[in-house]
């Protein structure tokens, strides 16, 4: 591992944790100039290949997920930590079917309902790009359920 401080090729690990989002975080110092840095690991399985409506094909990208979950909670109360949680969920369920091809659409209903029960703002703001809302009437049909398990007083 070359040290991003002085290029010097030569690191020691000082401590290495494995964690559930299928990385493992090492702590490393530099055998030259002595500085600690934090390198992260992914475990690389064969690849994941994401079937889009249209029929193409892509790799899949947990970037992508997040990206999307991010621009849901914008403005909302809700962290990083617990965004990083929603994306590593989706991610896991995907790597643990075990399956090398996914339906877009299977990993926007994961995401969907994750942000259900994370925030219900973000949930209908990714519901009105993913469900491709047209007019107000599809946006009452799908908050409906919700207004309706809310407690009234």
């Amino acid at each position: 591992m070359r040290c991003p401080f002085c290029k010097h090729d030569e690191t020691k690990v000082i401590d290495s944790r494995t964690s559930q989002d299928f990385s493992i975080r090492r702590r490393r110092e530099c055998l030259d100039c002595a500085r600690r840095f934090t390198t992260y690991e992914r475990i690389e399985e064969s690849p994941i290949k994401v079937i889009k409506k249209d029929g193409t094909r892509v790799p899949f990208d947990r970037n992508r997920i997040r990206e999307g979950v991010e621009k849901a909670c914008y403005k909302r109360p809700v962290s990083n930590e617990q965004i990083d949680q929603l994306v590593s969920g989706v991610e896991a369920a995907v790597y643990e079917d075990g399956i090398r091809e996914i339906p877009s659409q299977q990993i926007g209903e994961m995401v969907f309902s994750a942000l259900r029960e994370l925030d219900k703002v973000a949930f209908v703001r990714f519901a009105s790009v993913y469900r491709e809302f047209k007019d107000v009437n599809d946006f009452v049909d799908e908050l409906q359920p919700i207004l309706d398990g809310r407690d009234r007083r």
